[in-house]
């Protein structure tokens, strides 16, 4: 038993560290904004996995090409919305609004996702996925108008929080269809192609816009980036899934404004205000409420 009790504990530890990565890479966005691009970012994010990746996906690509060419128009749907709209558009709003309020936008995939299930899937939501999802934009306009309703009206200062709601829908979008199709190939191998066709649509945009150097300002975002929240935490989140199951894992997402405005308040010296608390707490409310089960 107390062995037991000790595995448990341990993979307890999983979610915890996969959301951490992912909440700093959102202060790392917000860090690197000023010395690189939104577009060389990106493109150099799937280019570092990219990389590290080929020599151990590249001849297994070939072995089971037979298998995989069937799924490609879907793994380039994928990749489309998962790798290069969100994250793209969500190095965009990095530009224009805070990494906590990044941080407590990113929180709304789950709501997100219940509706557009709704609309892909007909899975229509309960009641208390309803209440949730209006309780938590509630929280969420809350933040954005920073506790006063009539700031709305300026909508060019909330153009970063915008652009990430529409990153955040984006990404809503690739796991209802991750859902929907259930790709009958391994993982890791899914992740390389995606992260191949990822490249190739970063290319019209390069040659318009042009690639910016690496440097010593923005090198250790890039590697960061590439790296650590492209695979390393994906992969320490499906083992969490195989330990403590997909609804435990789960919850452990509503932790994501926290540590990332705690990481954002440490390093960036961002101000954490009492709209922050307010609107945060009745997010993450409106979240849990919208998983419970009818």
């Amino acid at each position: 038993m107390n062995q037991q009790a000790k595995t448990n504990n341990w993979a307890v530890l999983l979610p915890l560290i996969a959301v951490f990565i992912w909440a700093l890479n959102v202060a790392v966005t917000r860090y690197v904004a000023d010395y690189i691009s939104p577009v060389s970012i990106s493109f150099y994010r799937w280019l570092v996995a990219f990389l590290i990746l080929t020599p151990f996906m590249s001849i297994k690509l070939i072995r089971e090409w037979s298998s995989i060419r069937p799924y490609l128009p879907k793994l380039a749907v994928l990749s489309a919305f998962g790798m290069v709209l969100y994250q793209g558009i969500a190095y965009a709003a990095a530009h224009y609004t805070s990494a906590t309020n990044m941080g407590i936008i990113n929180a709304f995939i789950p709501i997100f996702t219940i509706f557009v299930s709704m609309v892909i899937l007909k899975d229509f939501p309960s009641k208390f996925a309803v209440i949730g999802g209006i309780l938590s934009f509630s929280g969420l306009i809350f933040v954005i108008a920073q506790g006063s309703i009539t700031s709305l009206l300026n909508l060019g200062g909330h153009l970063g929080d915008l652009l990430m709601i529409a990153a955040v829908f984006f990404y809503a979008f690739y796991g209802v269809f991750l859902k929907k199709w259930k790709l009958q190939i391994p993982l890791m191998l899914s992740l390389y192609v995606q992260i191949i066709f990822a490249l190739i649509y970063h290319l019209p945009f390069l040659m318009w816009l042009g690639l910016d150097a690496i440097n010593t300002k923005n090198v250790a975002s890039v590697l960061y980036a590439g790296i650590f929240p492209s695979f390393i935490a994906p992969l320490i989140w499906m083992l969490s899934i195989q330990k403590n199951g997909p609804n435990r894992t789960s919850i452990f997402m509503n932790l994501m404004p926290v540590f990332t405005a705690l990481i954002a308040y440490l390093w960036l010296k961002e101000a954490w205000t009492i709209y922050h608390t307010i609107g945060g707490i009745i997010i993450v409310l409106g979240i849990i409420l919208a998983q419970k089960k009818a």
